[in-house]
């Protein structure tokens, strides 16, 4: 049995991985999903440090190293926890990790102290057609603004180990060839350092744990 970290994007409760932690266990594998402050427990004052040490407890309650899983803009979550922990292996979902000194998630305004979700009309096109009326209802609906001090925070590399682990880039709404294209460009420099890079396709949308769970559980567990 692995265990594998499960962290969720901008505006996601950790309930959004129930469907791919049903899957992992039917494989034979623990998926442990983080509860980010900020995003579901009401803490309207959470920082990305404080989310940090959620993710950071999340390891250290694991027997051995585990997989760590970050998605979208919490790509650079995992990538923190990969530069702070032995882990086994980082698989990025539809997101990339930024640099030392950057902004954690700094495009979207801030509303009276937190980042709404803006709406899928800011989604449209491959990131959310796979979604359909319903699930967009459903989905936008559980979505949580993020405090202004996790979207604004700085992100803080420090330990050039974390370039030796094993990096999976799970390409859902783009493809390996654009990510290769990006790397070549400069454009995703942590991923261009990393010494074990793989890409691997996701035919879906951003969201892939809400529409292809059993696909991606697949692919964490291979």
């Amino acid at each position: 049995m692995t265990d594998i970290v499960l962290i969720g994007g901008l505006w996601l409760a950790p309930q959004v991985w129930t469907d791919v932690v049903t899957e992992l266990d039917r494989r034979g594998h623990r998926g442990i999903p983080v509860a980010l402050p900020g995003q579901g427990d009401g803490n309207t004052e959470a920082t990305l440090d404080d989310q940090v040490t959620a993710v950071l407890a999340a390891i250290d309650d694991c027997v051995a190293p585990p997989l760590v899983v970050g998605h979208s803009a919490a790509a650079s979550l995992a990538w923190i926890a990969a530069d702070r922990r032995p882990v086994a292996g980082v698989a990025l979902i539809g997101g990339f990790p930024v640099a030392d000194g950057e902004a954690y998630a700094d495009f979207l305004p801030i509303v009276d102290g937190a980042m709404p979700f803006p709406g899928w009309p800011a989604f449209e096109g491959p990131d959310s057609a796979d979604l359909d009326a319903a699930t967009r209802e459903r989905v936008a609906s559980a979505m949580i603004p993020v405090p202004e001090g996790v979207a604004r925070g700085i992100v803080r590399l420090e330990n050039e180990g974390r370039y030796d682990v094993p990096v999976t880039l799970i390409c859902p709404e783009f493809t390996p060839d654009d990510a290769k294209a990006w790397i070549t460009a400069g454009e995703l420099p942590e991923l261009a350092r990393a010494r074990h890079l793989d890409l691997v396709d996701l035919d879906s949308g951003h969201w892939p744990m809400v529409t292809q769970p059993t696909a991606l559980a697949a692919l964490l567990t291979r």
